[in-house]
């Protein structure tokens, strides 16, 4: 459940996104690469969640495959 008084959207976003299996990551990257990734993305047309869980999904099968 959200802090504070959500509004029923957030607390309906909140409940979809528990139920599809979203979670959220945290982490700390340096600035000039999460610059030049956000820039790279808009030029490409793609999110930058898309492309992290993309580049995740790749990493995951290569380490499973050797």
């Amino acid at each position: 459940m959200p802090k504070g008084k959500p509004n029923p959207q957030t607390i309906a976003t909140e409940k979809y996104q528990k139920k599809a299996g979203y979670m959220t990551k945290g982490f700390k990257i340096k600035r000039e690469i999460a610059e030049q990734f956000e820039d790279a993305c808009q030029k490409a047309g793609v999110s930058q969640a898309g492309q992290i869980t993309k580049l995740m999904q790749e990493f995951i099968e290569q380490v499973n495959n050797e």
